[in-house]
């Protein structure tokens, strides 16, 4: 997910504070600037131009990755240049791709098992995966002793994942086929168990068994999986499974390099996407919609924000200056299946609004957000399905760190006494 700057950081420079910000002359920045790396937009009458600052600090970051190691260390970690070899997936505009597949296109088409499978081995599978799972893995009366029942779904799988790893004694066997099997039971039982602390075990045992991971995570969170619904729900979890070296899965490549089990690296995984910066952003934008409360309130509460210079949640990703592709699909699918839902005209009204001020176009959180409202589903959702769709994307950066064979440690260049 998108990691937005501090909200005192302005998302424009003026085109003074733009050329230093990047140690250049101004005719510099408006060369950049006419050949499209830095995008700019009118500041006012008689103010001349104001200059995007996403695309301002990716410059500065090439700039410094090309001066020498010491720069590449200082630089190359903040949406800087490539640090690492991966054959998963490559950054595009049109669309995140798999294996060099569409990730859009795969949404549209295959069931989220194939594309976890798909990532893993390189490969679709010809039909649709059986994934299976010998219930719970977990004693369920000891979890629910310690969760209490308004558990947020991602504190919920922060409990439920290293209790799993502890009863399973074969989780340092690495064989290739073993840890396929573990990735997938894993996976099904941590859709099942989203809702585990409101739902109970009962519930959860249902979901384990349903058949799918769609529709896992719909029993599990008490909704009805109708087919409808589960193709949605297919869509994001395809569409969440892997995003490059985001936060989360370059913490699970560290834990995986120095040879921690699977289930280490997922709760790794876990840790990092709690963040409000990354898997948090969804909770960020339910936080949004509650502040609008209904849609004829979201033109005001976006120019309230405008007017105190805060940022909008779940608007804007520095990866995609054109905007988010797999925002749309997302945003369709909740339309298509409860276009009266309403919290999802809320959330409609506040992408109207920002596109009627020519402001950032919505991300993936936005998407997660607005399906999870015309499921009906319960606060916290849309972080839920994100984080067992990364699991896939998770498990396959574990599998490429191991047969990389080196571990990860970053050097540090020092700047105290």
């Amino acid at each position: 997910m998108n990691q937005p700057p501090p909200e005192s950081a302005p998302a424009w420079l003026s085109g003074s504070d733009a050329a230093a910000f990047l140690g250049i002359k101004r005719e510099t920045l408006y060369a950049y600037a006419s050949r499209g790396l830095v995008r700019s937009e009118a500041a006012g009458a008689g103010r001349g131009r104001r200059y995007r600052r996403d695309d301002l600090e990716r410059l500065r970051a090439r700039h410094d990755a090309r001066a020498g190691h010491g720069a590449v260390a200082a630089g190359a970690l903040r949406w800087g240049e490539p640090v690492l070899e991966s054959a998963l997936t490559a950054i595009e505009a049109g669309s995140p791709r798999y294996r060099g597949l569409s990730s859009v296109a795969l949404a549209e088409r295959q069931p989220f098992e194939s594309v976890a499978e798909l990532l893993w081995d390189g490969a679709l599978p010809e039909a649709r995966p059986a994934w299976r799972a010998a219930g719970l893995g977990v004693r369920a009366a000891a979890l629910t002793a310690l969760l209490p029942a308004a558990s947020h779904p991602i504190a919920t799988l922060a409990l439920v994942v290293p209790a799993l790893g502890a009863v399973d004694a074969g989780r340092f066997d690495a064989g290739a086929e073993p840890e396929r099997r573990r990735a997938r039971a894993l996976i099904l039982r941590m859709a099942a168990m989203l809702g585990f602390a409101a739902e109970g075990a009962a519930r959860a045992k249902e979901a384990v068994a349903s058949g799918s991971v769609a529709r896992a995570y719909l029993t599990g969170l008490g909704a009805r999986p109708t087919p409808r619904a589960e193709r949605a729900v297919d869509q994001a979890l395809v569409l969440s499974a892997d995003h490059e070296l985001n936060p989360s899965s370059f913490t699970v490549r560290v834990a995986a390099s120095a040879g921690a089990d699977l289930y280490a690296c997922v709760s790794a995984g876990l840790a990092t996407l709690s963040g409000p910066r990354h898997g948090g952003s969804c909770d960020r934008v339910e936080a949004l919609l509650a502040e609008v409360g209904r849609p004829e309130r979201a033109e005001a509460v976006i120019t309230e924000r405008a007017r105190r210079g805060e940022s909008v949640p779940g608007f804007g990703h520095t990866l995609y200056p054109d905007g988010d592709p797999r925002a749309a699909p997302l945003i369709r699918a909740a339309e298509e299946l409860a276009p009266r839902s309403p919290g999802l005209r809320t959330m409609m009204a506040i992408v109207a609004a920002m596109a009627g001020r020519g402001r950032e176009p919505p991300t993936i959180d936005v998407g997660l957000v607005a399906l999870a409202q015309a499921l009906g589903l319960p606060p916290g959702s849309a972080t839920g399905i994100f984080a067992v769709g990364r699991a896939a994307g998770w498990v396959a950066h574990a599998f490429e760190q191991r047969a990389a064979g080196f571990i990860l440690r970053p050097r540090a260049r020092y700047v105290g006494p």
